[in-house]
């Protein structure tokens, strides 16, 4: 009796083992973000309901045991105004509707740092222009207008990536990703991209740095944000170019352009003001614009927000930021709700 008692512990252990061993996690996440608005693009003014990059997703992971797991994650963009699927926002390749265009992801991780694959938003805009945009996350009509991606104007969008990100060195941690072209055709001028991005955050400070280039086209940018008391200053300063994309395809040369940002928070409140910069591109005259914002978010909950904000973009005679004909200005008045889950 003894002996089989024994035997059943062990077995009873072994099996407590086993799922140890494949313990695993699934959520479901996501963001609903919509502002009635009074935008004028030029001499056009509108006012309505409008979307905020809301979204919804699934993530998790599995303990494959030794340090090692397996994770993975899925991320559709929807229309929070209208319900109906955005695929993702910008790229008409990825297709509208319910689908994983924004995230599509399997990865790797352990002591080694993690593997990724799929379909993933650059990392270097992630270290630079989304850490500093504070009120709104980078979304909605307020959003950076100014700042330049090569991997979107490149063509190549988020997908077909294979990526690492190092474990956090004493509050570093690094980014590369190849994203690859996938064409046949050795006519075809598309080439593969490549993203890098550094973060290091320690207390107060918090640092940032991202390069991509696509096709002799390239940005790079450099990030600061520092926390002292109840104010948040920060900032990013990038540099680009454009060799094949913009201008009727002959390229707009090189630019810089720059973002400063700042939030007071009070209790639950937060106050936000931000202001922007582009400089014009070399091989097009007249084409700088500056954008700034004043926002106020209140916090009802962790999760939920309530917030105001005014923004205006104003171009020069040739540029076109945020509206339908160069040289005129785009401004927006707006009241929103958003809640993550």
């Amino acid at each position: 009796m003894h002996k089989a008692n024994r035997l059943l512990l062990a077995a009873l252990a072994l099996v407590g083992t086993s799922a140890a061993l494949a313990q695993s996690s699934v959520t479901l996440y996501g963001r609903v973000n919509t502002t009635v608005e009074r935008q004028k693009d030029g001499d056009l003014t509108k006012t309505g309901v409008f979307n905020n990059a809301s979204r919804f997703g699934i993530k998790g992971t599995e303990d494959l045991g030794g340090g090692l797991k397996a994770g993975f994650q899925l991320e559709s963009g929807f229309a929070s105004d209208t319900g109906a699927g955005t695929g993702w926002p910008g790229l008409a390749t990825v297709g509208n509707g319910i689908n994983f265009g924004r995230q599509s992801e399997v990865n790797l991780s352990g002591g080694f740092g993690m593997l990724r694959l799929g379909n993933f938003v650059p990392e270097s805009y992630y270290a630079t222009a989304d850490y500093v945009s504070m009120h709104n996350h980078d979304t909605g009509s307020s959003a950076d207008a100014l700042y330049y991606d090569p991997v979107w104007f490149g063509g190549l969008g988020t997908k077909n990536k294979i990526g690492y990100r190092t474990p956090n060195m004493g509050g570093v941690t690094v980014d590369a990703a190849m994203l690859l072209h996938e064409r046949s055709d050795p006519a075809n001028s598309n080439k593969n991209g490549y993203d890098l991005a550094a973060n290091y955050n320690m207390g107060p400070l918090h640092l940032g740095a991202g390069y991509s280039y696509v096709n002799s086209n390239y940005q790079f940018a450099l990030r600061a944000l520092y926390t002292f008391g109840q104010f948040t200053v920060g900032g990013y300063y990038q540099r680009n170019k454009d060799e094949h994309q913009m201008n009727a395809g002959l390229g707009a040369g090189t630019r810089n352009n720059f973002r400063l940002s700042g939030m007071y928070t009070l209790g639950a409140s937060e106050f936000h003001a931000n202001v922007g910069r582009a400089n014009s591109w070399s091989r097009l005259n007249d084409s700088a614009a500056t954008q700034w914002t004043l926002g106020y978010n209140y916090n009802l909950s962790k999760r939920t927000k309530a917030y105001g904000y005014y923004t205006r973009v104003s171009n020069d005679n040739a540029a076109n930021y945020n509206v339908s004909h160069s040289g005129d200005n785009f401004s927006s008045f707006a009241v929103g709700i958003r809640h993550a889950f």
